[in-house]
Parts: structure tokens; sequence; C-alpha cells
């Protein structure tokens, strides 16, 4: 079940170490978790078990907590939001959300939002989002991108199924990498949330919307406020910070 090579003899001499059954069993999480810090209290129980030890995962759990310890994914590598603010100017999200409209017609609206100056793409509106209809605005939009599709070097999005292989192949081929969010973890896509957030609370909530062609107009008209007031944002931060801003 365990497999010791490398660099894993020294792990096992520190767990084979110490008297004491629980003294022993604080040692070892703590020796292993600083030999290998990318493992968490359920991957460390497993090797102990593997060992022969007998212990719940909420002992090891228990034991890492009172240590003071983090979670594995906290003690080792960058963290979402640190990467987040790192690779601002290189993030590009993508994300849907729908409309009714007063006739009951639901619409889809797909759209791509740059994370370092907040400047949306209004790729496309339909009431049939295929596949095929996704991969195509994920198409025009490098063509519309241009030479700046060059500095997007990341793209996330969710799991929807309307995001098929074929769209990311289009992002794929222009060197940009695919992160996918967690299932149902909207927070992991956050500034484009957040745009959806803002477009129904000071827009979409506040009329009927008749058709495509008018959800169509009042989403342009809202973009180009929503891109004004992100441009006269960073102008006043800039301003305060004495730097240059590049325009959109």
């Amino acid at each position: 079940m365990l497999t010791w090579s490398g660099g894993a003899g020294p792990i096992r001499a520190a767990l084979l170490a110490g008297p004491g059954p629980r003294n022993r069993y604080g040692r070892w999480c703590w020796r292993w978790r600083g030999i290998i810090p990318g493992w968490g209290y359920r991957r460390i129980h497993g090797e102990l078990t593997g060992l022969g030890y007998t212990l719940a995962p909420s002992t090891v759990w228990q034991i890492l907590k009172d240590a003071g310890i983090d979670p594995a994914p906290r003690r080792s590598g960058q963290t979402w939001r640190a990467f987040l603010q790192a690779q601002a100017t290189t993030i590009l999200a993508a994300d849907f959300f729908h409309v009714d409209t007063v006739f009951l017609r639901r619409l889809y609206v797909l759209f791509f939002i740059e994370h370092g100056t907040r400047r949306v793409h209004l790729a496309g509106i339909t009431a049939c989002p295929t596949g095929e209809w996704v991969t195509q605005q994920a198409r025009n939009l490098l063509m519309t991108l241009e030479d700046h599709a060059d500095g997007v070097k990341f793209l996330i999005r969710d799991r929807d199924t309307k995001f098929t292989a074929a769209f990311d192949a289009v992002f794929t081929a222009a060197g940009v990498r695919i992160i996918k969010t967690p299932v149902q973890a909207p927070r992991a896509n956050a500034i484009a949330e957040q745009w959806i957030a803002s477009g129904r609370r000071e827009c979409l909530d506040r009329m009927l919307i008749t058709s495509e062609r008018h959800l169509r107009l009042v989403l342009c008209e809202y973009v180009e406020h929503y891109t004004c007031i992100a441009r006269t944002g960073r102008s006043a931060k800039a301003r305060l910070l004495g730097v240059s801003v590049r325009p959109l």
C-alpha cells in the first residue's frame, strides 16, 4: 500500500522515532508535514494506516490544528487571491448569465472581462447557446483583440457544458491556459460574477426587456457606461499614485 522510494527514507525514519502513543502521533504529523508540506491530514492519515497504525483522520486533523498548521493548500504554493492579483493583466474571464423577456423568452448572454482593466467584451446573445455557437464567439473575440490577445495568458471559466473542448482549443492554440473553477464555486470567478451582479442591479432589474435586439442595445450601453466608470476609477487612482494610465 505504501512505497518508500527516493527521499521517502528520512520520512519513515522520522515516523518510527519517539515514545508515547499520542506524543508520537503528534511528532509524526509535525515531522511529516515539515518534509512534505503539500500533504493534508487525510494523506498523512492514509500513510500512517499503511504503516499499520490505527487512528482516526480527525485525530490527525486535531493534532495539526492544535499546532497551528493550516490546511495543505494554504501551506504551499500561491493562493488563489495572490495569483489573481499577480496575473491580473494577463487574465481573461468568461461567463454566462440569462435574461427573461416580458414574453417569457429566456436569452443567454456570453461575455468576457479583462481582470486588469475590467474591460468587458459582450460576445453574443442567443436563445440557444450551443457548443458550436460558443466556440465561434471565442474565435470572434480573438479576432477583435488582435495584437492585444498576445497579452492574455489565462482564461478563467466555470464547468458549464457549453464550454466544450473545441472552445478550449481556440484559446489553447493562442497560447492561453484554461483554468476551470471548482464546482459550485462562483467566488473563484468573482470578477465576472461581480459584473453580472452590477448589470442586474444597475440596469436589467430596472427595465423590461422585450427582445434579443432590445437586450443587445441595453447591454451595449451598459458596457460603455461600465467601461467609462472603470477608466475613471483607474485614472483617479493613478493620479493619487502619480503614475500614468494606458487608455483602454
